[in-house]
C-alpha cells in the first residue's frame, strides 16, 4: 500500500491478527488449545495466547518517498516477525519452564524487531530526520496467559536499552542429564541419549565418479583456528545492529572485528587471522563439552540455554573448490552466504545442510544425529556453501536466493546462475571421543543453537562474507580453474 508525505498510515497487524491470518494452516493440524499434544486439558491455560507488540507504523513521521519502499518491506517484516513467533507459541505449548518463553519466543523477538525498527528508522534518516524512541517499540508482551507455567515471564522494559540481551534476567533452570521436561532438565536442554550415533552404524555414502569436466582445482584460506578465541553470540548477517542476536556464541577467524555492528567497510578496514590479507568473515557456532556439573553455570550462554566448555577446533579448514561441469568465476567483494538452518529444529530441514563424521570415517556421514569416534579419530563438521550466484546481488532478503546449491545429481548451476568458488569447511575436535555408556551418564557435547532448537545436530550452520582482496581472489580462481591444488 502506497503511503505519501503527511497522509495517515494504515495500522499494521499484531498479535492475534497476524496470528489469524499466518498460521491458520499450521493450527488446523494442531490440538485444540486448552489440550495438549496428548489431548488432556492444560487447566488454567487459556486457547488465545498469542504475542501482543506495539505497532510501529503509527508512530513513524511522515516518510520521505525515497525511503518508501523499505520502510513499507521492514513493516511487512514486523507483521511476519510476529506471526513466526505465534507459531512457535503455538507448536511450542506445554514445553519448558517459567522461561521457556521469554527465552524461546518474547526475547528472539525483541531482538529481530530491534534490527528491523533500525534499519526502518535508517532509512528515513537518509533523507529526513531520523526519527527517535523507536527502540521503546521492540519488546512484546504475551497476551492471554493465565497458567505462571505457560511461561510468560514479564518481558524486559521497554525504557530498557534495545541493543541489551533480550532474555537478561532469565534464569536457566535446567539440569543436564536428569531427563524429565517439567522440571528442566535434558528434555528442556538437549540433546539426548538418541542423538548420538556410533560412527560404525553409520551407512558408508558411496562416492561419485570424478567428472570429465568442470573446475577440478581448490584454494585454501588459512585462517587459523580462532586461537585468540574471537567469540560473541552475534550475527551481522542476519540479525544486524543487534547484541545476541544469535542467543548462541559463534567462533570467528578471519576478520578480526567481526560483530553484530559489522558492516562492508568496518570488515574493509579491520585485521584479519588469514594469510595473503584475506579479511573474510568465517564464522560457525561454537561446540561444547559437558558435564552434569555444567548445571552451575551462571553467565549469557546459560541464559540461552547453552552450557559447558567451549572447545576450540583442532583444524579448521576453509577451502574453495570448483564446479563439476563449468569453470568458476570469480566472487563479488562483499558477497554474503549462509549455509545451513539454525532454526532445521523447528522449520524442517528445507535448508539445513549439517554434515556429521569423524577422521578416518569420511565415507560415513550423519546429518541428524552427533558422531560417537573411536579413540584417536576426531569429531568432524563438514558445512558447504551454494555456489551458483546471480550475477548481480550480494545478499537478499532470506540471505539465499541469490546464491543457490547446485544440481544434486549433475553438479551444473540452475539457469541464470553462474558457478564461483565453493566454500567447503571442515571443522575437526579433539577430546570428544564418548562411548554410548558415557553419553548415558550424561557426558555429553553439543553446538551451540537457538534456545527452543534443543542443540539439534541437524541446526548446524555457518556464515561467510568475501573480504578478500581482488588479487587474491583471482589468484583462487586461476588455481581452481587450472585444476591446481593451492
Amino acid at each position: 500500500m502506497q503511503r505519501t508525505r503527511g497522509k495517515p498510515r494504515p495500522r499494521h497487524v499484531s498479535g492475534a491478527v497476524a496470528l489469524a491470518a499466518g498460521i491458520g494452516l499450521v493450527l488446523a493440524g494442531l490440538p485444540a488449545y486448552g489440550q495438549s499434544a496428548a489431548g488432556a486439558s492444560s487447566s488454567g491455560r487459556l486457547a488465545a495466547q498469542t504475542v501482543n507488540c506495539p505497532t510501529v507504523a503509527d508512530q513513524l513521521p511522515a516518510i520521505p518517498a525515497s525511503a518508501q519502499a523499505e520502510v513499507d518491506r521492514n513493516l511487512a517484516l514486523l507483521d511476519q516477525q510476529i506471526a513466526d513467533a505465534n507459531r512457535r507459541l503455538a507448536t511450542s505449548a506445554g514445553q519448558g519452564g517459567a522461561n521457556f518463553v521469554q527465552n524461546a519466543v518474547l526475547g528472539p523477538l525483541k531482538a529481530k524487531r530491534v534490527a528491523t525498527i533500525k534499519r526502518i528508522a535508517t532509512a528515513i534518516g537518509r533523507t529526513a530526520q531520523r526519527p527517535a524512541g523507536l527502540d521503546a517499540l521492540a519488546p512484546c508482551t504475551l497476551a492471554g496467559a493465565t497458567d505462571p507455567g505457560a511461561g510468560a515471564s514479564p518481558p524486559a522494559d521497554p525504557s530498557a536499552d534495545p541493543s541489551a540481551d533480550p532474555s537478561a534476567g532469565a534464569t536457566a533452570t535446567a539440569t543436564p542429564g536428569t531427563g524429565g521436561a517439567a522440571g528442566g532438565g535434558q528434555a528442556l536442554l538437549g540433546p539426548s541419549a538418541a542423538d548420538f550415533v556410533d560412527i560404525n552404524q553409520v551407512p558408508p555414502i558411496a562416492q561419485p565418479p570424478a567428472g570429465a569436466g568442470g573446475s577440478k582445482g581448490s584454494f585454501v584460506s588459512r585462517c587459523g583456528t580462532n586461537q585468540n578465541k574471537h567469540q560473541n553470540p552475534d550475527n551481522f548477517i542476519v540479525a544486524p545492529g543487534v547484541s545476541n542476536g544469535a542467543h548462541h556464541t559463534h567462533d570467528y577467524v578471519g576478520n578480526l572485528s567481526t560483530d553484530g555492528f559489522s558492516t562492508d567497510n568496518s570488515l574493509q578496514a579491520a585485521g584479519t587471522t588469514c594469510r595473503g590479507g584475506d579479511k573474510s568473515a568465517y564464522y560457525w557456532p561454537v561446540l561444547r563439552a559437558r558435564t552434569k556439573a555444567d548445571a552451575a553455570q551462571a553467565d549469557q550462554s546459560a541464559t540461552d540455554l547453552n552450557i559447558g566448555t567451549i572447545q576450540q577446533p583442532a583444524t579448521a579448514t576453509l577451502q574453495f573448490r570448483g564446479n563439476a561441469v563449468s569453470k568458476v568465476t570469480a566472487m563479488p567483494q562483499f558477497l554474503r552466504i549462509i549455509t545451513g538452518d539454525a532454526k532445521a529444529g523447528t522449520n524442517g530441514g528445507a535448508n539445513a545442510k549439517a554434515a556429521w563424521s569423524c577422521t578416518g570415517f569420511t565415507s560415513r556421514v550423519t546429518t541428524d544425529k552427533y558422531p560417537l569416534c573411536p579413540a584417536g579419530s576426531r569429531v568432524m563438521r563438514i558445512l558447504d556453501f551454494a555456489s551458483c550466484w546471480d550475477g548481480t546481488n550480494i545478499d537478499s532478503a532470506n540471505h539465499r536466493t541469490h546464491i543457490v546449491f547446485p544440481d544434486a545429481a549433475s553438479g551444473a548451476c540452475p539457469t541464470g546462475t553462474k558457478a564461483v568458488p565453493q566454500l567447503h569447511m571442515t571443522l575437526t575436535y579433539r577430546n570428544l571421543q564418548r562411548s554410548q555408556a558415557q553419553i548415558d551418564q550424561g557426558r555429553l557435547f553439543a553446538v551451540d543453537t537457538f534456545p527452543e532448537q534443543l542443540h539439534n545436530p541437524v541446526t548446524d550452520h555457518a556464515d561467510f562474507e568475501n573480504v578478500m582482496p581482488a588479487g587474491l581472489m583471482k589468484r583462487a580462481v586461476g588455481c581452481i580453474n587450472r585444476g591446481q591444488r593451492c
